[in-house]
């Protein structure tokens, strides 16, 4: 019976004791190496940051909601007071995220950040914020809408479209 884990092709030749000691050397490292990276991991608790997610959002979303009936009591009808409390949620998403206040409810909340409307504010002014040493105009402005400006465009077009079939199929 022929040995299984024998490799084909040309035998190799024995490695020097100088070669033997440098292999083990570089597989101690190499051990050595992967123990400090893994003492320096951070280690997650799914269930944590699941909750964190959860609650976090939640309270953003009642937030939007307490301003919504409020707007409501004050006179608006439904339809302006949900306007009215969009634009004043993504107005305290970029406000929050230009104080850097936003980024660090996002660090507990990680995913319940950035699902309210709040998180688009903030995905439009971080970038922004990064860039503003470079000025307003190839920093601030030209950097705005890196992340959410292909959201913004496909948003657009889709609408336009959708328009442009609602106006010919109403003839």
């Amino acid at each position: 019976m022929a040995d299984s884990t024998k490799q084909p092709g040309p035998p190799k030749k024995p490695l020097t004791l100088a070669e033997q000691v440098m292999q083990q050397k570089q597989t101690y490292d190499q051990q050595a190496y992967q123990r400090l990276a893994d003492s320096v991991k951070p280690r997650h608790n799914v269930l944590v940051n699941a909750l964190n997610a959860f609650w976090v959002g939640g309270v953003i979303s009642a937030l939007a909601q307490i301003f919504t009936l409020a707007f409501t009591n004050a006179g608006l009808n439904t339809r302006d007071a949900a306007a009215a409390t969009v634009i004043l949620m993504v107005f305290l998403g970029a406000f929050l995220t230009g104080l850097g206040v936003y980024d660090e409810i996002g660090k507990i909340a990680g995913a319940g950040s950035i699902i309210p409307i709040t998180g688009f504010a903030n995905s439009i002014v971080a970038p922004a914020m990064e860039f503003k040493r470079e000025g307003f105009v190839f920093g601030v402005a030209a950097r705005m809408f890196t992340i959410a400006g292909p959201v913004l465009v496909y948003g657009f077009v889709v609408s336009v479209l959708i328009g442009l079939i609602a106006y010919f199929l109403s003839y």
